[in-house]
């Protein structure tokens, strides 16, 4: 089967009416491109925090996946939420073309202190179990940033290879979000991209799966943290965006037809 696929390398903020913006034009040209499913960053709509307003993440994610049925797009959509809960999630929603809610990934391997567990993320949001999702009879899953390459510096847990995991689960699919940190200078450039980018590469050929992968742009100023695009499963580039400021790329992956989707 074929799958027609966007990715957004987007500037992300904590403005939410800003991102919103940008969503919505890239949803109409996701479109107009003819695309099955977009993917957008770690953060995207409400902005990588656990302190966003809810009530207006809600009504931003009613418009945008409102419009993205109208255009009968599927989502694969980054940004922090407020369950019924009460709780805080770093999420990444999926969404069918027509407008079905298919549930979401929450971030697992948050960052934080290797000293102090009180520290970072795994205090703000909460998490819930690996699954996989169903799109169009496809099996795919989702990783946010950290899932994928479990920074030494910055993990407290222990790495579950959780690529792996969605794939021993029938995942053929991975979308991933990306919200790195990065300076631009040259532990950046010469240690962090490069080990993010091995990791892409290495985790997509041992589980042979395809990874959609996009990272925030903010600043346009400095490379992003991690490469973006498509990676297919002998690990290998079949698109990659340029490293700096806005993208937006559209690509085809072919999947062969194994019975097992």
């Amino acid at each position: 089967m074929k799958l027609r696929v966007a990715g957004f390398q987007m500037e992300v903020s904590n403005n939410i009416e800003k991102n919103k913006r940008k969503i919505i034009k890239a949803i109409q040209q996701a479109s107009s491109s003819k695309a099955d499913i977009l993917l957008t960053p770690e953060g995207a709509l409400s902005g990588y925090t656990h302190d966003f307003n809810a009530e207006e993440v809600s009504s931003a994610l009613h418009e945008v996946t409102s419009l993205a049925c109208d255009h009968h797009l599927g989502l694969a959509l980054g940004t922090c939420f407020q369950e019924p809960n009460e709780l805080i999630y770093n999420q990444l929603r999926f969404y069918s073309p027509d407008g079905r809610y298919l549930g979401f990934h929450s971030k697992i391997l948050r960052c934080g202190s290797l000293t102090d567990s009180t520290e970072g993320e795994i205090s703000q949001f909460s998490v819930t179990p690996l699954q996989t999702f169903s799109f169009g009879g496809l099996t795919i899953g989702g990783l946010i940033c950290n899932d994928m390459w479990a920074n030494p510096g910055c993990t407290p847990m222990p790495d579950p290879f959780l690529s792996q995991q969605l794939a021993n689960m029938g995942a053929r699919v991975i979308f991933h979000a990306v919200n790195g940190g990065r300076n631009g200078g040259e532990w950046s450039q010469d240690v962090v991209w490069p080990y993010h980018e091995s990791n892409l590469r290495m985790r997509t050929q041992a589980g042979n799966v395809w990874v959609v992968t996009v990272d925030n742009s903010n600043p346009a100023t400095k490379p992003c943290s991690a490469p973006c695009g498509v990676i297919d499963p002998q690990g290998n580039w079949v698109y990659r965006t340029q490293p700096q400021g806005e993208q937006f790329f559209i690509h085809t992956i072919e999947i062969p037809d194994t019975g097992l989707n």
